[in-house]
């Protein structure tokens, strides 16, 4: 019978195919047996050698560190023992500080509000302007109200009043006032917060309140220092 050259041409091409790829895998497996000598299996419980049969510990190789693990009751006392050389190091210098800072703030407080609380009273409702407080952008005055009488009084603090004493109306923000005043109420305390851009050129501000909706009761605070 006689072979079509094409039909031995593919033979041999197959043949030489899987030779190569026979040749390749047996290449592979020679080197990566190479790289992974000296490599071993680590061992399960790190902290403990392994033991012989006599139950000495046996040589370890050099692919075989040993890792110690500390107790949990070693790290909590060096960690206390650190926390408390740093308290005793800097128990020297706070008390200092903080008094300073204490007679620092104190000062400025009594220097910024002396003269403070500024009242204005009507019938039995008073109100007080008692400090004022510069806060980034801000100039924020604290201001409490009290009802002596003998009936509650409504608020509408969206029609408060402020002026400075270039005569220029301000726009306000408050808060913490609420906008009923009970009967025979103890003081209330609140904030009233004007954006600083608005009291440029202004030393002096007064503020003025009326009850909501009968307007019998006109609560007014007149020239409150901001400088």
């Amino acid at each position: 019978m006689k072979l079509n050259s094409t039909a031995t041409f593919t033979f041999v091409l197959l043949f030489l195919m899987v030779s190569a790829g026979i040749v390749s895998s047996m290449g592979g497996f020679s080197v990566g047996t190479e790289a992974l000598k000296g490599v071993r299996q680590p061992d399960s419980r790190p902290n403990k050698a392994s033991s012989g049969s006599d139950g000495n510990p046996q040589n370890r190789t050099s692919g075989q560190a040993e890792i110690n693990l500390l107790k949990e009751e070693d790290i909590l006392k060096a960690a206390k023992e650190k926390v408390s050389s740093s308290l005793k190091a800097g128990a020297k210098l706070d008390p200092i500080a903080n008094q300073k800072d204490v007679i620092k703030e104190t000062s400025e407080a009594k220097k910024t509000n002396k003269q403070f609380p500024y009242v204005g009273k009507d019938k039995e409702v008073t109100i007080e302007v008692t400090a004022i407080r510069r806060q980034e952008d801000t100039v924020s005055f604290d201001v409490s109200l009290k009802n002596d009488g003998s009936k509650a009084v409504n608020f509408l603090y969206s029609f408060l009043t402020i002026t400075d004493d270039q005569g220029r109306l301000l726009n306000g923000e408050t808060t913490g006032l609420p906008p009923e005043l009970a009967a025979k109420s103890d003081r209330v305390m609140g904030t009233v917060k004007v954006s600083s851009s608005l009291l440029a050129n202004a030393s002096k501000v007064s503020l003025q309140l009326s009850d909501y909706p009968d307007k019998k009761i006109q609560l007014e605070v007149s020239d409150v220092p901001i400088n």
